[in-house]
């Protein structure tokens, strides 16, 4: 079963270098991390509005606005860690990096490994994230996120990984609004939109008294899905 979603740092990738991203993004979520790819400042800003993340990877020469001018207005309204790439490596531009907002700084080309265990480190520096509860009520229904287990009246009822993790994301942040492009990224959900309807339906077979006239998991016309516990 893939790690709960409480456990899973959410991370952003802006690099303007195609290949360099989604290579990133790859190796990071195949080290449990929940990743998003950004391909400018533009890109990540429009991502930073829908989405919340736990640390930013951030190249330092792009096209545009660069990553310094980036983080240094990101840093005026927000403290989200972030990580700062670049082929510059002299002090003078680690110093730079330093005092425009980044937490840390890595030149290229780096191991991968290295990236993942600074990655780590400053993530241990952060305060300890709201913990998801034991056991969530949902009338007859008992759901456990940690473990991703169901029951109904006292008997188990199986869900699937992407089932346990979309209501485990929903759990987490129960009585708030989440998108289906949030979704997808907590989830890992390939398929788009249509993949987490198709999922809400599914779950709400296995929680709802009556799917069609859902108590529990709802939808908010035109913004997403709610989870709604006792």
């Amino acid at each position: 079963m893939m790690p709960s979603v409480a456990d899973m740092a959410h991370i952003l990738v802006v690099d303007d270098d195609d290949r360099l991203r989604d290579l990133l993004v790859k190796y990071l979520s195949e080290n449990d991390y929940l990743v998003s790819g950004a391909r400018n400042a533009a890109d990540a800003r429009a991502k930073l509005k829908g989405l919340t993340f736990d640390l930013i990877v951030l190249d330092l020469m792009m096209p545009g606005e660069s990553g310094l001018e980036f983080a240094n207005d990101f840093r005026q309204t927000n403290s989200t860690p972030i990580l700062m790439l670049t082929a510059m490596n002299e002090t003078g531009d680690r110093i730079r990096g330093l005092e425009h907002g980044a937490d840390d700084y890595l030149g290229k080309p780096f191991e991968p490994r290295e990236l993942v265990l600074r990655i780590e480190n400053i993530l241990k520096r952060l305060p300890d994230r709201n913990p998801l509860p034991l056991e969530i009520r949902l009338g007859d229904v008992l759901f456990r996120p940690v473990r991703g287990e169901l029951e109904i009246s006292g008997r188990a009822i199986r869900l699937t990984d992407i089932e346990a993790a979309l209501l485990g994301a929903l759990a987490e942040r129960s009585g708030e609004i989440l998108n289906r492009d949030e979704l997808i990224n907590l989830t890992g959900t390939s398929g788009g939109g249509r993949a987490i309807d198709v999922q809400v339906t599914r779950l709400r077979r296995k929680i709802e008294r009556d799917p069609k006239l859902p108590r529990y998991l709802q939808t908010v016309r035109g913004k997403g899905y709610v989870l709604m516990p006792d």
